[in-house]
C-alpha cells in the first residue's frame, strides 16, 4: 500500500482527484477520497435514522457477506431450519496441519447443517476414509474450534490412488453424497485422482471441492491458503525476537532457514515484514557470484549505524547452497567484519493458534465451498441420487486476485510444476526487488499493473469487478 499511494503521487496531475489507497483481495486500489467520505456520511446517516439495513449495504458487499456468514455460523435456531435434505456430506482434512483448518471444518459444518444437510467427518484423511473412520458431527461438536490450531479431524499424507475401491466402498456405505477437502498440494492431488477414478468408480460421481489449506501457499489455483498468514506471524515474530537479541550486539548477521517445500512464498513475504537483507528461495536463482555480492554489501552495512543482517533461506532453494554452506560462506568472508549465527525455524512454523486472518479467511472461503456444494447437489439429484460427471463438479475454490473462484481441478494441470509442488506463476514474485530496494541495493521495481483510480457504487462495492474482501 505504501509503494501503491507513491505511485498515486508520481503519476498525478493537476486534474487527478485525490485518492484514498485501500486493500481488496491482495491487491492495493485507489479510490476517490470525495465518494468515500460521502458513503462515510451515508452509512452514520443511515444509522441515526435507524435505517441499519441500508447502513449495512453501504459499508460493502464484503461487510454484509460477512455479517450473513457470522449469523449463520453463531447461532442455530430450531424454527428456521430447513426440512432434512437426503444428502450427505463427508468433511476430511488432507496434507501437513495448517492453522485455520478448524475454522473451515466448523464453518462448512455448521452451514452444512443449517441448509439440511447431514454432515459426516472423517479423520485421518484418505487413511481413515477407507478404513471406515467415518462419522456423523453435530452443531455442538465444533463449539471452540475457531481459534484451536493444528488438526483437530486429524490429518495424514496418504493419497487415495492406491486405496480408491476402498474409498468408493465407503462411500456407498455411507451414501455420500458430497465431498469437501481441506489441505495442501496432497489434497489437491488426492482431488485429481478421485476425478480419475471416476472412469472406474461410479461412487466418485458426487460434487467434491477443495478449500486450499497449507503454510507453504504452494497450491494452483489460488493466491492465499489458510493457514499461511499464521506460519508468516510466526517467522516474523521469531525473526524480530532474534534481531532484538542482537540490539547490544554489534556486527552480527542471522541465517534463518524457513518452511515451504520448494515454495518461496514464506522466505519472501517474512523478509518483508521482517526487513530482511535478502531471501534466498528455489524460483529465482542464484549463484556463488550473488552469494559474494551479498556479503560484499553487508560488510557496507557493517559501516553504518545498523550494525546487523538478517539473511532468509528457503529449505529447498538450492541443493548445493544449503544453510549450512550459506553459513560457513558468510563467516569466513566477513571474518573480521562480523560474525554470523543460524536458525532452523523448523516446525514451530506450523504449530500454534490460528491469526485472525485465517480464522477469518477458513471461516468465509468454507462457508463459499458448502453454499456450492448445495448447489451442486440439488442440482445432479436425479432418481434418488446425486451422480455429477462433468468436469466442473471437481473444483477447487481459490482466491485469485479479488475474487474467490471455483476452477474445475482439471484445468490447473496445466499450471502445475508437479515436480517441485509449486504452481508455474506466483504473483507474490513481483514484490520481490522491493525487498531489495528496502535494503538499499541498488535495483529497479516496476509495477506489474499501473494504479488506476477505480469509482464507488452506492452499495460500497468497486465499480470495476465483483471482489470479496479477506
Amino acid at each position: 500500500m505504501g509503494i501503491e499511494a507513491v505511485l498515486a503521487l508520481l503519476e498525478a496531475s493537476p486534474e487527478t482527484p485525490a485518492c484514498v489507497v485501500s486493500l481488496s483481495g491482495n491487491q492495493a486500489v485507489r479510490l476517490p477520497l470525495m465518494e468515500c467520505v460521502q458513503m462515510t456520511i451515508g452509512v452514520q446517516k443511515a444509522m441515526d435514522e435507524k435505517r441499519f439495513d441500508d447502513a449495512v449495504k453501504l459499508r460493502g458487499r464484503s461487510f454484509e457477506n460477512n455479517l450473513n456468514v457470522y449469523k449463520a455460523l453463531s447461532h442455530m435456531k430450531i424454527s428456521a431450519l430447513p426440512p432434512p435434505t437426503p444428502f450427505s456430506v463427508a468433511v476430511l482434512n488432507v496434507g501437513a496441519p495448517a492453522a485455520g483448518m478448524n475454522a473451515a471444518v466448523r464453518s462448512a459444518v455448521r452451514l452444512g447443517i443449517s441448509e439440511g444437510h447431514k454432515m459426516l467427518a472423517v479423520t485421518d484423511g484418505f487413511d481413515g476414509f477407507m478404513n471406515g473412520q467415518i462419522k456423523e458431527i453435530k452443531w455442538g461438536d465444533v463449539g471452540g474450534w475457531t481459534g484451536q490450531g493444528g488438526s483437530l479431524l486429524g490429518t495424514k499424507r496418504t493419497l487415495p490412488v492406491n486405496n480408491l475401491k476402498a474409498i468408493a466402498e465407503q462411500i456407498r456405505l455411507h451414501k455420500i453424497s458430497a465431498l469437501l477437502l481441506i489441505g495442501g498440494f496432497e489434497a489437491y492431488l488426492g482431488l485429481l485422482e478421485l476425478l480419475a477414478g471416476r472412469a472406474k468408480y461410479d461412487e466418485f460421481c458426487i460434487p467434491m471441492v477443495m478449500v486450499p489449506a497449507t503454510v507453504s501457499n504452494n497450491v494452483p489455483g489460488s493466491d492465499f491458503s489458510v493457514g499461511a498468514d499464521t506460519a508468516l506471524n510466526a517467522i516474523a515474530d521469531t525473526c524480530d525476537r532474534i534481531k532484538q537479541s542482537a540490539s547490544g550486539t554489534k556486527r552480527r548477521v542471522f541465517i534463518i532457514e524457513t518452511m515451504g517445500g520448494y515454495c518461496g512464498y514464506l522466505a519472501s513475504m517474512s523478509g518483508l515484514s521482517a526487513g530482511a537483507d535478502i531471501s534466498y528461495i528455489f524460483e529465482e536463482k542464484f549463484d556463488i557470484q550473488e552469494l559474494q555480492a551479498n556479503v560484499r554489501h553487508l560488510t557496507a552495512k557493517m559501516k553504518t549505524s545498523v550494525q546487523r543482517g538478517l539473511v532468509l533461506r528457503n529449505e529447498h532453494c538450492s541443493e548445493n547452497y544449503t544453510t549450512d554452506f550459506i553459513y560457513q560462506l558468510y563467516s569466513e568472508e566477513g571474518k573480521g567484519i562480523f560474525d554470523c549465527r543460524k536458525n532452523v525455524l523448523g516446525h514451530m512454523q506450523q504449530g500454534g493458534s490460528p491469526s485472525p486472518f485465517d480464522r477469518n479467511f477458513g471461516t468465509k472461503i468454507a462457508a463459499k465451498a458448502m453454499q456450492w456444494i448445495s448447489d451442486k447437489v440439488n442440482l445432479y439429484y436425479r432418481q434418488g441420487r446425486v451422480f455429477a460427471n462433468s468436469q466442473d463438479s471437481a473444483c477447487l475454490l481459490g482466491m485469485r486476485r479479488r475474487t474467490l473462484v471455483f476452477q474445475p481441478v482439471s484445468e490447473l494441470r496445466d499450471i502445475t510444476d508437479f515436480k517441485h509442488r509449486i504452481p508455474k506463476e506466483q504473483w507474490w514474485m513481483d514484490l520481490r526487488p522491493l525487498m531489495k530496494i528496502l535494503a538499499k541495493y541498488n535495483v529497479d521495481f516496476d509495477m506489474p499493473i499501473a494504479g488506476k483510480i477505480e469509482h464507488l457504487r452506492q452499495n460500497g462495492t468497486f465499480e470495476s469487478r465483483n471482489t470479496i474482501a479477506i
